[in-house]
């Protein structure tokens, strides 16, 4: 008897190629890459509202946000700490995924177009990153790692979702940057 296998090694469970253990290996993925654009973009959002780990309280934000042309500079803070805040808490845990990546998208293209004098290395190199990996994020959902995962209606992520939401962000960035002086 020969002990050839015709069958490709993919298709065995204990084969790291099979369809298993390439989606735990995505899942994981997704949720590093969650945790770390999402507690990143909730601890400058912390830092903006609370003051807290030396970041300025929303009084100093609000006067950046005066400063950089915002109207109603003090409500456009509080508005961007609780973006940051909660958007990157929603997709650190993987809760409304879409939503929270197109929430963190949408303010950080406002924070590139902000610092966009100061050029790449300088300035919106790193708001650009964490937008792109935000927006990644909500077009690619939260993986089975996350509380999304648990919730029926939630569970069966589509990428439409992920489009209409960042759709909807990108325009409602684009008023908010035009509104600026």
């Amino acid at each position: 008897m020969s002990s050839y296998d015709p069958t490709p090694a993919q298709n065995h469970a204990s084969s790291p190629r099979s369809l298993p253990n390439v989606l735990v290996a995505h899942d994981v993925g997704l949720l590093v890459l969650r945790l770390a654009v999402g507690l990143t973009v909730a601890a400058w959002g912390a830092q903006h509202l609370f003051g807290w780990w030396g970041g300025p309280g929303i009084e100093n934000t609000s006067r950046a946000f005066e400063k950089f042309g915002y109207p109603a500079p003090k409500f456009m803070a509080v508005v961007a700490g609780i973006t940051e805040t909660f958007g990157g808490l929603g997709l650190a845990v993987g809760l409304l995924t879409p939503l929270a990546g197109a929430a963190v998208a949408g303010t950080m293209a406002n924070a590139v177009n902000v610092v966009w004098p100061l050029g790449f290395f300088a300035g919106f190199g790193f708001p650009l990153l964490i937008g792109a990996g935000a927006a990644g994020l909500a077009l690619s959902g939260p993986g089975r790692i996350a509380v999304d995962a648990v919730i029926p209606g939630l569970r069966s992520h589509r990428v439409i979702y992920g489009v209409v939401t960042l759709l909807i962000a990108a325009v409602l960035a684009a008023i908010t940057i035009g509104i600026r002086d």
